[in-house]
Formats: structure tokens, sequence, C-alpha cells
């Protein structure tokens, strides 16, 4: 393991970058200083390793076993359908989790500052804002009421009160900071891995391998199953760099991005495959998920599995507080308070304890669609962030870059909004908007990620070689 020794002979940060001067180092019961400012190397610690269990941790809980259930229940796929739609999806957003993973130790910036390169330091407001309600709101809301559910059924209290229980004790990790989510998540991990694991196994004991599915199926629903796995998936790519920022800047880029992404994958898949196999036994699935989840098992191991399912959502929505408030800080918002990343997770536990509360009811559709629109702005976002990481190959951006005001490129504001826009209007295939290409020819399903992806991607590299060739022949 690299030690905060190891890095105190580093060279003094880059010139032009906004350097936090706090002291914060390994420890855990101290709360992060700062906001979205360079990490300096004195600072730097760990091992690419432990993001293995930082990205599986958060994923071992029952939003994911529910996204498995959709493609059986609500999509009509037979399991093995499903299973190849969890591994299609997962793989996707777990191979990006890994490239964007790989660049924090270098920059030891978060995901929303490295952003600020093809996006510019006020176009990024365009998706770090969008990062901000999706992580800090959005993702913290809906498994803030998967753990809710799970606790009340466990314990036989009020589901607010049970509500408030869950969102004090995720709020407290996030504010803390980042080393107490790597530890939380590392612990976790062992205890949530077996008692999935038990349950598991028998759940697929008593599935129907050869069921035919739901209503519906075929190949939009496979491709919807798809999307929604990637989404599921690509859902933690905006917060990548955020937990690889802190390494030593010369730690192995293939190792940062495998163990990553690979923790991403196995999470997901692994689980998605689990709730595919219940929703062939039986039960109210959609109107119940918990309950139908955990009646398949005997009494002891569902109540370990209840207890495993909040544990879950705590890990992921340490994760998606922490990042959420990151992303508000990456936006510009200077709080008068040198601990500007904390007193925004704080702000934004409270406004997510009540968005998850009006939740509580109807969670399993609320849970459906979110889960699909969520790739409509990622794709995009994706779509200019990688293909701006390619163009710069060899020759990467200067971090004084990040910290610019003055940095302008409108060409991924441009490409993305028009990404998302095109992608929504002719190929979204929700229960309150269909596009033209799904309502004419069903079987495309919804590939409204993919395309926006697409267009957002072409639109950008256009638009970088129009202003290329400009400052060629300019004066």
């Amino acid at each position: 393991m690299t030690s905060l020794e190891d890095s105190q002979h580093r060279p003094d940060p880059p010139e032009g970058v906004l350097v936090r001067e706090e002291e914060y180092g390994d420890r855990l019961a101290a709360v992060e200083p700062g906001g979205a400012e360079f990490i300096p190397y004195d600072q730097r610690h760990g091992t690419p390793l432990k993001l293995l269990w930082t990205w599986t941790s958060p994923n071992l809980e029952f939003a994911t076993v529910f996204l498995g259930v959709l493609a059986v229940a609500a999509f009509g796929l037979n399991f093995w359908q499903a299973v190849a739609a969890a591994a299609l999806g997962s793989g996707l957003g777990a191979i990006t989790h890994g490239i964007l993973s790989a660049r924090g130790p270098e920059h030891g910036v978060a995901q929303m500052v490295l952003s600020r390169v093809p996006f510019g330091f006020r176009g990024n407001v365009l998706p770090a804002g969008l990062n901000t309600v999706a992580g800090g709101v959005g993702w913290f809301a809906v498994n803030s009421v998967s753990a809710t559910f799970a606790l009340s059924t466990l314990t036989d209290l009020p589901k607010p009160l049970c509500l408030v229980a869950v969102v004090i004790t995720q709020v407290a990790i996030a504010y803390l900071g980042h080393n107490l989510v790597h530890t939380v998540e590392r612990y976790a991990f062992p205890v949530l891995a077996v008692v999935f694991a038990i349950g598991g196994i028998i759940i697929l004991g008593k599935a129907h391998f050869g069921s035919a599915g739901g209503p519906g199926g075929g190949l939009g629903a496979f491709i919807i199953a798809t999307a929604a796995a990637f989404g599921y998936a690509a859902g933690w790519n905006p917060y990548a760099a955020d937990y690889t920022r802190y390494l030593p800047p010369d730690t192995d880029k293939r190792a940062t991005g495998l163990y990553a992404g690979l923790g991403v994958f196995l999470g997901c898949t692994l689980l998605q495959i689990v709730g595919s196999a219940s929703a062939t036994i039986g039960g109210d699935a959609l109107g119940d998920p918990t309950g139908a989840f955990t009646g398949h098992m005997p009494t002891v191991v569902a109540k370990l599995t209840l207890l495993a399912i909040t544990l879950g959502a705590i890990c992921a929505n340490a994760i998606n507080i922490y990042s959420g408030a990151m992303s508000f800080v990456t936006l510009g918002i200077r709080l008068p308070v040198h601990l500007q990343r904390a007193v925004a997770a704080l702000a934004f536990g409270i406004i997510g304890l009540v968005v998850a509360y009006f939740g509580l009811d109807d969670a399993g559709h609320s849970y459906e669609s979110f889960l699909l629109v969520i790739a409509y702005w990622i794709g995009p976002w994706l779509g200019v962030v990688l293909t701006d990481q390619w163009l710069r190959r060899g020759t990467p951006p200067s971090e004084a870059m990040l910290f610019d005001k003055r940095h302008r490129d409108w060409a991924g504001p441009i490409a993305m909004a028009a990404g998302v826009v095109i992608s929504v209007w002719l190929f979204s295939n929700q229960q309150k908007y269909v596009g033209p290409v799904p309502d004419h020819w069903p079987s495309f399903g919804d590939i409204t990620f993919a395309v926006g992806f697409v267009i957002a991607a072409v639109l950008y590299a256009v638009l970088r070689r129009v202003r290329s060739l400009s400052d060629d022949v300019g004066p």
C-alpha cells in the first residue's frame, strides 16, 4: 500500500490549479475539507485494489435486484434473455467506468472537474447540474426508498421513521467524506457478498429457467432491458474519478480502470441475474417487490437479506450524496465556508429525504422510469467526454485548464444538448412519451442512450475540427 510518507517527495502541484490547503490525509474521524480542489501530492494514498469493493458494495442492493425483476416481469423477457441483457448493458457501463476512473490519479480532481475540459468552465454547468440532481437527489431518493421498505419489513416500524434513520446514516457517512466512504464500502463488502450469495443460491434453486417470461418480450424488450442495465451501471460514470483522485499520480492506470470497472460489472450483473430468477418463481414482483423477493427464502435468510438490502442501499447512497455534493461545488458556486462539500452533502441529504418520502408510494413504476431516463443524458455526456479524450490522446490537457474560468469550449455543451434533444425526440419509448421511431417500429425498443452517444460524439468531433480549421486560417 502506498503511504502518505511515500508521496511526500512529489513535485509541487501544477501551476494554475486550485489546491486544497487543509490537512486531511487518511484520517477517518475527520470531515474532508474543501470542495473540488486539486488533491496535493502529500495527501495521496491507497491502491487500486480498494476500488473493487468500493464499486461492488454499492451495487449489492435491492435496486440492482429489482432491475433484473423488471427485465422479466415488466419487459417480458425469459430468464436467459434477461441474463444477456444484464451482462451486455452492465458490461458497457463498466467499461466506460473503468476508462474514466483511470484518469483520477493523474489529474487529482473529481470527475466533473475533468468534464470542464470538453465543456468549458461555464458550459460544464450542463452536465454537472444534471449530475447534481440525478445523484444528490434522484438516486439518493430511489435507494432510500428501497432501504426504507426493507427496514420497515424487518422491524415492523413505520416507513417514515425508517426513512429518517436510513437518511441520517447515509448523510453522516457522506458528510465526513472520502476516506470514510471507502472504509464503509470495504467492511460492508464481505457481509453483503455472503448474504446475497446465500439468498441468490436459494432463489436460483427455485427458479424456472425455461419459463417464457411475462407479456411482451421480443427484440424491443431486450433493447429496453439492456438500456436499463446500461443506465444503472453508467449512472456511476459521472462519479468515477471522485474515488481515484486520492491515489498517487504514478498509480497504474490499467489496474485502476480494471478494478473500478470490475466492481461495477460484478455487482450489477450478478444481482440482476438473481432478480431475474426470482421473477420466474412468482409473486407480486412489481406491486410488492421486496416482499416477493424475500418471500421465496427461509425466515432467517429472508431477515438477513432485508438487513443486507438496507446496508447495500446505505452503501450506494453514501456515494450518491458524496458525489452529488462534489458535482454541486464543481458548478463554481462557492459557499462561504471551507467545508463546501460537506455542507452541500448535508443540504442534499435533507432534499433527498423529502423527495424519498413522497416516493414511498408506487415505488416500482417510479424506479422503472428513472432507470430508463437516467441514461438519456449520460449517453451524450459520455459521447463528448470519451471523444475529447480520444482526440487529445498523447497530449493530455493541462491541469490549469480545469480551474481557468476563461476556458471556453462550447462544442461540448452544443453536442451534448443536441444528442439529448434529438435522441429523446426520435427514440424515447416511455409511458409519457413515445418517439416516432418506436411508435412506428416497436422492435426498436428504446435505443435513446446509444443514439444520443453517437450524435454527441460525432457532432463534438466535427465542431472541434471546424474550430481547428478556423484557428489555422485565422489572423
